[in-house]
This record gives structure tokens, sequence and C-alpha cells, in this order.
């Protein structure tokens, strides 16, 4: 077994590596680049190494720096992670020759699997199902457009060395291929150095599942069940749950010996994945298609592990070591249920536009890196597990992916896993950027969801019109009316107090009137008793002035609400949205209905840039006549291209930017007559 390890790569991935590294007893070096000096990874790790700026291209897409780092420090096996030179054939070359371990597949595996196009070749030899499309050099636009009418619309374009939702676009028509084409290509160039491209068709109701292989180098391969990954937003998945709803036990034999056919062709070892997509609309189950392999651990492995019960990491450990598998496929089962939450730096009631900044506030409902490897484990604390590389205080770049957590929840069943997402999203703090907590809680009460009839469409067919956080019914606005009562009356007990002058004979107001999104309720509040519109409710929660965090327990029904201050009263927030409350005295409240409305500005004369990002492309220029549509701009952010289009026809009337600008959020770029 190896001493000492070295793990290519950052953030969370590597505090996970770093965490069963130890409890295996192997010592661990970390690399860092200068956005990370601070980052947790770095400070669990037993060494550290700088290796450059904060660009990934300059620093952990460097190969020879990783290579100089493990000579200085004696490390003997390198981890890649996922993402980076995970699937780098020329990096697991290089070091071989220097005779360094890597843990991961083969050479020539990573070489067939890695690349799009060829392992679909592949896998159409192995008599393994392909989704129709063209898998040849694509020479330019207009070649595109005439594959993409031969194969039927919509087809899919893919960057052939793409990954992680990147350098991927939906072409309905002709219009969408020769817009998207040339993106995908440049997309597929800054992020993984590789601009070809290959087209597909795009399969109906699809569902994303994904098979989990693990092999040693004595030629075992088994497959540990399957994951649906259907829930995504841009081709980048959001929701991951292990096993599939869809999946009967005959599909999960299937598709599994299929993957390890796949697998054994090409002589793998290590943990991989098998992409699927399988159609929705085929009731059989039986109309599923090889999509890609990926020669690496996925973001998703956690809820493989918790319901497996094997650790992946430990296992690619043990493989790269030359060890056997210690187990056999008749010893993989299925114990429960789990379900991921990826939890990103990205603003959903703002089109989901990535998030930058510091991290003012962030408090996980359970600690996710920690300085106790078994403080969080496989099935984390009573089913809830999180898997991060942030800290409170630290910042999110524009440098790396915007994620900023995974939250893995397991129960003995699928309901039961989807609850305690609910009650733990409710519970984690994120303040300083936006994110997507509300997003991911308001899936999680779905009832779509609920039901496991889920697709790649999910998201556009659910939300056509943008998030504007999750529904709340009745009896929740009425709750939360009764917690806003009882904070008001308790900062104004505090208030009272501050300075004593009014003696403590003076009592706080106790009859409000709490309006929460504009629906108003009379609440009355005397002691531990509280009444909402006449009703009685029986009540207990404790707030003291200054609390983030309510736990109140409202008619027998726990309900975990995030509390702010604002100058009227409260933002609560729970159950997948933030409600707006605001709290007056019974004799002040009818004074407010006196007040003018405040009418907000019209900024639709104004191309706003909606993100921190590079301006990449500026499509007009003062005087130019546009319609309503059509892009006037491309901003790139976190490594994805974003076009930006007219609101309404008009003529610009000038413009503020230009190409390669560094624009910040609400900057306007150009302005309309």
């Amino acid at each position: 077994m190896f001493k000492k390890i070295l793990i290519a790569n950052r953030g969370e991935i590597a505090c996970r590596v770093i965490k069963t590294a130890r409890r295996m007893g192997i010592a661990t070096v970390a690399v860092y680049s200068d956005a990370d000096a601070r980052a947790p990874f770095v400070r669990m790790a037993d060494e550290a190494v700088h290796i450059g700026p904060s660009p990934a291209a300059q620093s952990y897409l460097i190969a020879d720096k990783i290579i100089e780092a493990c000579k200085a420090t004696g490390a003997e096996a390198v981890h890649p992670g996922y993402g980076f030179l995970s699937e780098r054939t020329s990096f697991a070359e290089a070091l071989a020759k220097e005779g360094i371990a890597f843990i991961g597949p083969p050479v020539n595996a990573i070489a067939a699997m890695g690349d799009k196009i060829e392992s679909k070749k592949l896998a159409k030899e192995a008599g393994v199902n392909v989704v129709p499309g063209f898998v040849g050099e694509i020479e330019d636009t207009e070649h595109a457009v005439r594959i993409s009418a031969e194969i039927g619309y919509p087809v899919m374009m893919k960057a052939s060395a793409g990954g992680g939702g990147k350098g991927m676009r939906l072409a309905y028509d002709e219009k969408d291929v020769r817009e998207g084409f040339e993106a995908v290509k440049r997309e597929g160039l800054n992020s993984f150095g590789d601009d070809r491209v290959f087209i597909e068709k795009f399969i109906l109701n699809p569902r994303h599942i994904e098979i989990q292989i693990l092999g040693d180098q004595h030629g075992n391969i088994l497959y540990l069940n399957e994951r649906e990954c259907s829930i995504q937003r841009r081709h980048q998945k959001v929701v991951e749950e292990a096993p599939s709803p869809f999946v009967t036990p005959k599909m999960r034999k299937a598709m599994g010996e299929q993957c390890v056919a796949l697998a054994k062709a090409v002589g793998y070892y290590s943990a991989g994945t098998v992409e699927l997509i399988v159609s929705g609309a085929d009731p059989s189950g039986e109309s599923f298609y090889f999509l890609e392999m990926n020669t690496r651990l996925q973001v998703e492995h956690p809820v493989t592990e918790c319901i497996t019960g094997i650790d992946l990491v430990e296992q690619m450990i043990r493989v790269a070591a030359g060890e056997k598998l210690a187990m056999t496929q008749d010893e993989i089962g299925i114990d429960g249920w789990a379900i991921e939450n990826r939890v990103y730096a990205e603003d959903p009631y703002r089109g989901f536009l990535p998030s930058t900044g510091r991290l003012v506030r962030y408090s996980p409902p359970i600690p996710g890196w920690t300085e106790d490897e078994d403080a969080n484990g496989r099935r984390g604390v009573d089913g809830v597990r999180v898997d991060d590389g942030v800290y409170e205080g630290g910042e999110v770049s524009m440098f790396y992916d915007p994620m900023i957590a995974k939250l893995i929840t397991w129960g003995k069943t699928r309901d039961e896993a989807a609850d305690k997402q609910i009650a733990a999203l409710d519970a984690f703090e994120i303040e300083g950027l936006g994110h997507n907590i509300d997003f991911v809680s308001a899936i999680m009460q779905h009832p779509r969801f609920r039901s496991g009839e889920l697709t790649t469409g999910f998201i556009a067919e659910e939300y056509p019109e943008g998030f504007h956080g999750a529904p709340a019914d009745e009896v929740l606005l009425r709750n939360l009316a009764a917690i806003a009562g009882f904070a008001a009356t308790a900062e104004a007990d505090r208030a009272r107090r501050v300075d004593g002058q009014l003696g403590g004979r003076l009592a706080p107001p106790s009859k409000w009137q709490v309006t929460v999104d504009g629906v108003a309720h009379k609440v009355k509040v005397k002691e531990k008793k509280l009444k909402v519109d006449g009703e009685a409710l029986d009540i207990g929660l404790a707030y003291t002035p200054g609390d983030r965090l309510i736990e109140a327990e409202i008619d027998g029904e726990v309900l975990i609400v995030k509390i702010a201050r604002t100058r009227s009263g409260f933002t609560l927030t729970t159950r997948g949205a933030s409600h707006n409350v605001r709290c007056l005295p019974w004799r002040v409240a009818a004074y407010a209905e006196h007040m003018i409305e405040k009418i907000p500005p019209d900024l639709s004369k104004f191309l706003i840039c909606p993100m921190p990002g590079l301006l990449v492309a500026l499509h007009v220029g003062a005087g130019d006549k546009v319609e309503a549509g059509q892009p006037l701009a491309v901003v790139e952010a976190m490594k994805m291209e974003n076009i930006l289009r007219a609101e309404k026809a008009g003529v610009v009337k000038s413009v503020n930017a230009a190409q390669g600008d560094s624009l910040a959020v609400d900057a306007i770029i150009l302005e309309m007559e």
C-alpha cells in the first residue's frame, strides 16, 4: 500500500480523498493555486505545495507542476479527483514515466472512453446500443447544418472532450445550429483544449441513468447498481439519486452486464461510470443507449456509497496498489435510498446566473470538511452528509466550478431521503452570494419529483417562466405569521430593555398585523400562547433577537426557518422560498394603508450585465437597429458562455463596454434610444 499520495485537485473532492486516505493511514499532499491558499483542503493535507496563479490553465492543468510536487514530497501516487487532469492520457503517461502510480484506469481505457467520438465507435463494435448520430470530424457550421438535417431535429451538439455540462447545445432547427455550433467549439477549446464536436439525435422524454463500474487489475469488474441524474439544468446535473425510481431489477441486470462487457473490452480497472440515456416514452425500459463513459470518480459517487456501503475512493486506492476486489457481484446489494443535491453559487431567482463572492455566512446542517475524518462518514450523521471544501469568510471565485457543497441524505425509502433533504436544506445557511438552496428544496417537494416521473427536461418543463420560490399553502403561511408575531414581540421586548429608561414597566406590543407575501393576519402573543386570526395554535419555539435560525413545533409539525431582520419585519426562509413579512402593531397598521407606493424605475432600455464576467463578444454598435430576441452580447462566467438578447426592438443609443472587458454585476453594456 502507498505511504503517501498527492491529490491533483481542489475543493470538496480534495477534502473527500484526504478523509479516506487518512482513515487508511496514508499521508496526503495537496497542491494549490493562489486563490486556494487558505482553502480547507490545503489545511487538511499533511503537506501542501503551491503550483501557480489562480486560473486553472496556469496551475491545476499543468501536469509538469503536479509531477514536480510529487518528486519534491515523495508522493508515490496521484489521485486526480474529477475534472482537471483526471481524464488526460498525457498526464497518466507522464506519471508512469516517472514511476508514479495513477489512481485511476489504464491509459488505453482513458484514451478509448475519454473521447466521446471514439467511445461511441467502440461501444457500437461491442454491441452496445448507441444513439443515432454523426461520429466523424465536422468541418464547419455548414457541414454541421447538413448533418443535423440528415439526423433529424432535435439534435444535440457536444464537444468531443466535454463533460460537466460544458460544451453542449440543443438545436431544434437550423438557426439553433448556426448560432450554437461555434460556441460549442469555443467552450470545448477553452475548457478542454479540444474543439472537435459531434452531433447526435436528441431522445424524447429522456432519463439519464448511469451505471457505476468498479474493476481491479486482475480482470474482475463489477457494477454497483445505478444512479438517476435526470434533473439537470443546461446539461449540468442538479439532483442525483440511487437507486433510480424507474429502473427495474431486470433493467438493472441488463444495463449492468452490458456496461461490464464494455469495460472489459477496453481492459478497464478502477472506478468508472457508464452513462446511459433511457427513453421515458418506452414503458418497457428497454430503450437505453450508451452516451459516454467517464473514466474517473463522479461528483455524485456518494449516493452509491450510501446504498452499497462501499467507499469508492478507498477501492480506487486499493486497486491502484494492485489489490484484488474484496467483494463479488452477488454481494453488491441495495440498502435504502440516497439523494444528492448540488448546492451551487447561482441565483435561481435571476435565471440561475452565476454568483461569485465571499461567503459572509456559511453554516451547513452538519460539518462538511472536518479534522475528524469519521465525523461525517458514508451516511453522514443521522442520514445527512455534507461534502464541501469551503469555509465561512472564504470566497467562491470566478476561476472554478460554482459548486459550494454536496448535500447527501440517506433513508430507508425514497420519501424519507427526500424529507431529510428538505429539513437539511432549511437548516443550511449561506449568505453573501446567490445560491440555489430554495430551488433544490422546491424540487424535493414537487409532486412530479415525488412520483418519480422524471426526464432531463424536468426543470425546463416545470419552471418555464423561471423560478420564483416554492409555492406555500395556507397552513405554512399561517405558521410563518405566528413565528413572525412571536419574534416581533421578542424584538420589541428587547428594544424596551436596551437602556432601562422605561423602568421595565411598559409591556411590549402583543397584538400584531403580520403581512406575509401581501396577505395580512391578526396575531396575538401572550407568553407561550399564540393566536392567528382567532385560531389558537399549539406552538413551541424559542427566539432571542439576533438568532438566525428558528426551530418551531406548531401543531405537532417541526418547521426550521431562517430569519433575517428587515426595517419593518423579517425575511423568513423555509421550504424552498423566502417570504417578506411585515410586522406592525395593530394601532400602527391602520396608518400603513395611506403610504404612497414607490414605483421602480424602468430599466428595459438598458442591456445590463446580469453577472460578473468577461465580455467575449459584442454584436452591435451605436446606431444599429435591433429586434426583440436578437443576440446583443456574450458574457463568459464560470467557464460558460451566456448570450444576452434584446428585450424589445429599438435602436442602440450608446455602447458603454468593449469586447474583452471584465464586467461587474449590473454593469450597463449598452443603452437603447
